[in-house]
């Protein structure tokens, strides 16, 4: 943190409050005047502390990763391949309609309708949205070598469906569907999930 940063500053929690605003508003929606008032910092503090708002987004981010990764631990560490896909689809369809948090999920919602100054802003959010894609496949690589999947099943191919899966309840999910909804498309998914796993074409 900078020298502008407020005496008693506690940076978990003003990072915590800054994610909100960005998950609510997208990083273009999100102004300075909102970030600094849910932070209950002045501009020149943020500034001082993050060095720009793309810096203030990125220093989010990583709060936001460091959570998702510890959700990503337990989800992961399920016994198979589908436990794991169900886990990660039905947690998805959970969180995203989770009354505690706004709707969606940060790493697409933060990134839509980005405009001129902030095209970096989608690749950062591609980027950590592509580390939790790795994790499902590499936990997908240890399943074929277990045996858990088929011979003919694809790590890569499941990892990325079920990053298109949620990527798309996210969606879904910011534009008002209930967790019924995508409880549902859960189901439907893990369905294919099972029968590409064993190979199948």
């Amino acid at each position: 943190m900078g020298m502008g940063r407020p005496r008693g500053f506690d940076a978990d929690a003003a990072l915590d409050q800054a994610m909100e605003v960005f998950w609510r508003h997208g990083y273009e929606g999100a102004t300075i005047a909102q970030l600094t008032e849910a932070m209950h910092i002045n501009p020149p503090s943020l500034y001082a502390a993050f060095g720009s708002k793309e810096g203030l987004l990125k220093a989010a981010l990583d709060r936001y990763t460091e959570k998702r990764d510890a959700w990503m631990a337990k989800v992961l560490g399920a016994p198979t391949a589908r436990e794991v896909a169900e886990r990660f689809l039905m947690e998805h369809a959970d969180a995203q309609t989770d009354p505690a948090n706004p709707p969606g999920c940060l790493l697409v919602q933060g990134g839509l309708a980005c405009g001129t100054g902030s095209a970096n802003v989608p690749f950062e959010l591609a980027a950590r949205r592509n580390r939790t894609e790795d994790q499902l496949r590499e936990r997908f690589v240890l399943a074929k070598a277990e045996r858990d999947l088929g011979d003919g099943a694809d790590p890569a191919a499941l990892a990325r469906y079920l990053s298109a899966v949620t990527s798309g309840m996210c969606v879904m999910a910011s534009s008002g569907a209930d967790r019924a909804a995508l409880r549902e498309i859960a189901m439907v998914s893990l369905k294919a999930f099972e029968e590409q796993s064993k190979g199948d074409v």
